[in-house]
């Protein structure tokens, strides 16, 4: 619910009249059906599919943003792009900027494509210089081209629908502080269901540390995910599988005192 938006879903039917009727008692309500658009995000359900997607709300940052027409990108980022806060580049309107940004980072709801480049440009907004414009701009001429993108949904039997994590780190790769990000997102089946990049809280000395890291997010993420399945299916929590990339950090989480350099990492 957001203020006066309500979504209702269930899988009866008949429950979900009964709800309906109970609310209409109590409030003055208008039942819009089928839901089909919410707070900028479009949906299309179909038999056994729905999708959502926000392209009405990403050609309208393209048009707040001057960028309407623009020639597309086929990545939303430069391949090992470093950004600094100690650019010496012209400033550039901190407004402008920072609701760039903002409307960047909500589009990430549907968008799990462009989450760490967004993620990276959000660094800057105290600050905002033409480099970092240049990569909002590089961000921007790629949903150009994507402007369709979104994510789908596909009905699925409890069967095929296993919790399965990835998680995946750079080392220091802020030349600002030299903290990692970490990324990691949950599958549901074949059904993308959450998606996070984040910078780290700490500096990782070592690859293997920096995907610890990222990996220990991950498992919290994905416990807390399983416990929320089970309580909706009325099962126990399902175990998860998490999938990650570095051998010593899968050595580490499997036996804690197996590498003496690992002394230094906090609880």
């Amino acid at each position: 619910m957001y203020v006066d938006d309500l979504i209702i879903t269930g899988s009866s039917e008949v429950t979900i009249g009964e709800f309906k009727k109970e609310m209409k008692k109590s409030f003055s309500m208008s039942d819009l059906g089928l839901l089909t658009y919410y707070l900028g995000i479009q949906v299309d359900q179909k038999t056994g599919v729905t999708t959502l997607c926000q392209s009405s709300y990403a050609l309208k940052i393209l048009e707040n943003a001057g960028m309407k027409g623009c020639n597309p990108s086929h990545v939303p980022m430069e391949n090992r792009l470093r950004l600094s806060k100690n650019d010496k580049s012209l400033l550039v309107d901190k407004t402008k900027y920072r609701s760039v940004i903002s409307s960047l980072r909500y589009l990430v709801n549907t968008r799990p494509d462009i989450a760490y480049a967004v993620g990276i440009v959000s660094r800057f907004m105290e600050d905002p210089r033409g480099s970092h414009w240049s990569a909002v701009k590089h961000i921007l001429r790629y949903i150009a081209g994507t402007v369709n993108y979104g994510c789908t949904y596909r009905k699925q039997g409890t069967t095929e629908s296993n919790l399965t994590g990835f998680s995946d780190s750079d080392l220091a790769g802020d030349v600002d502080d030299r903290k990692s990000t970490s990324g990691s997102v949950f599958m549901l089946g074949s059904s993308l269901v959450t998606w996070a990049s984040q910078k780290q809280r700490v500096v990782a000395l070592s690859s293997c540390e920096a995907e610890y890291i990222a990996s220990a997010n991950a498992a919290c993420q994905g416990i807390w995910l399983s416990r929320l399945l089970g309580e909706l299916l009325g099962i126990q929590a399902p175990k998860v599988k998490l999938l990650v990339d570095n051998k010593s950090a899968i050595a580490l989480s499997k036996n804690p005192v197996h590498h003496e350099r690992s002394k230094h990492i906090d609880t």
